[in-house]
């Protein structure tokens, strides 16, 4: 039995300077900006992400903050590239096919119903997300993510943003700690949005991850079926 919500509002977009600082950060990871890269003048900069200066000097803080950005002053912005960075989209594994990209959601529904046998939950039931996923605003990929229904009776679609996994640490005081994925190709799932560039049926890139809480516990079970036009999956390993 589903217990279906209504399509939710799209409220839950990250503030801009985070936007901002998060598609910079995963620029870095894939090598789009440089170790030693000087950034463009802020003003020039901001005028081109079609921004306010404030805002892009707070989203440069953060980037400074994790020390991903050297400030000199009289010179500029310099790229310092590292490994491991925590950020909001740490554990997504899709790209840009040239690298990075500016990672945001449309949730398109939200339901409790009976979980899928695979996810392993400790509860028979689990609230169901569906979204289509952009990379810088071009659709990417379908997502059906599953969080345990031992986490939560509620889910508050106000409070849902573009990252569940914000949403699970502000909201639930959940964290997911590790995650394994599982990759291959799928048939496109008959549900799929009307903007993805793939129809039901046609095949796709396809991510199937358990994610584990602290304590160990399987919480999430996800599936990702993405367009292998325009991404990539991509997994890093060792030090930059």
């Amino acid at each position: 039995m589903s217990d279906r919500q209504r399509r939710p509002e799209q409220t839950g977009a990250l503030p801009k300077y985070v936007q901002i600082a998060e598609g910079l950060i995963r620029d870095i990871a894939a090598g789009r900006l440089a170790d030693g890269a000087r950034l463009p003048p802020e003003r020039e900069m901001a005028e081109q992400l079609s921004i306010s200066v404030g805002t892009l000097r707070h989203a440069l803080e953060v980037l400074a903050d994790k020390d991903l950005l050297e400030r000199v002053q009289g010179s500029g912005n310099y790229v310092r590239a590292r490994a491991d960075v925590a950020s909001v989209y740490s554990f997504l594994r899709i790209e840009r096919r040239d690298g990075g990209g500016l990672p945001t959601a449309e949730v398109l529904s939200i339901d409790h119903m009976a979980a899928p046998r695979a996810a392993g939950f400790r509860s028979p039931n689990g609230f169901r997300f569906r979204r289509l996923r952009f990379m810088d605003d071009v659709p990417a990929a379908m997502e059906e993510i599953w969080l345990d229904g031992a986490v939560t009776d509620t889910v508050d679609e106000r409070a849902v943003s573009d990252s569940l996994y914000l949403y699970y640490s502000e909201s639930l005081g959940l964290t997911i700690t590790s995650a394994e994925d599982r990759v291959n190709v799928a048939a496109v799932p008959a549900w799929v949005d009307v903007r993805f560039g793939l129809s039901a049926g046609q095949m796709a890139g396809y991510i199937e991850r358990t994610g584990r809480s602290q304590a160990g516990e399987t919480v999430e079970f996800s599936r990702t079926w993405f367009d292998p036009n325009h991404i990539n999956y991509v997994s890093r390993l060792g030090k930059s």
